[in-house]
């Protein structure tokens, strides 16, 4: 069963950045990419340390992992969607920390589409509010959480062509 249905009331952050890479090369690097790397922190979200009891190698659909964050709460992250090289999806619950109680989970999405001679990274993620919380989210999370994504996606990109490069 899916986190997120039509119907259901959600806060979606939507973000991108672009980089020379190719879709297939910046999908290949970013999709298992150590997550470390990438989300450091930012204002009041932890970094992530790296993932615990990963299953598989982050490359199908129902494979999980638990996300290690630098506050020393986790959660129960798990691929929904693979398809190589476009895009992939995650649904995030089972939070230790204060998103608990803010939300029953969280879907995540990043799509890689042709951007001249480069790649458009856009990454989506989509708050499920618990009763009575959706305008706490919008108004006080999601703006702030925008700021976490946006240094991300670009780390991610960053990261990955200096990867690209090393090959």
């Amino acid at each position: 069963m899916r986190l997120v249905n039509d119907g259901d009331v959600s806060v979606p952050v939507t973000v991108q950045t672009r980089t020379a890479l190719s879709p297939r090369e910046a999908f290949d690097i970013i999709v298992p990419i150590d997550l470390s790397l990438v989300f450091t922190g930012w204002g009041p979200f932890p970094g992530v340390r790296g993932a615990k009891n990963q299953t598989g190698d982050w490359d199908a659909a129902g494979q999980s992992r638990n996300p290690d964050l630098t506050d020393g709460s986790t959660a129960v992250e798990r691929l929904t969607q693979y398809t190589a090289p476009h895009s992939f999806a995650y649904e995030i619950t089972g939070f230790t920390n204060a998103m608990r109680r803010l939300v029953s989970g969280v879907r995540g999405e990043w799509t890689f589409s042709p951007d001249g001679d480069g790649t458009l990274i856009r990454w989506t993620y989509e708050f499920k509010p618990l009763p009575g919380r959706g305008l706490l989210l919008r108004r006080a999370v999601a703006p702030l959480w925008r700021r976490y994504m946006i240094d991300g996606v670009n780390k991610a990109a960053l990261v990955a062509e200096e990867i690209a490069h090393r090959r």
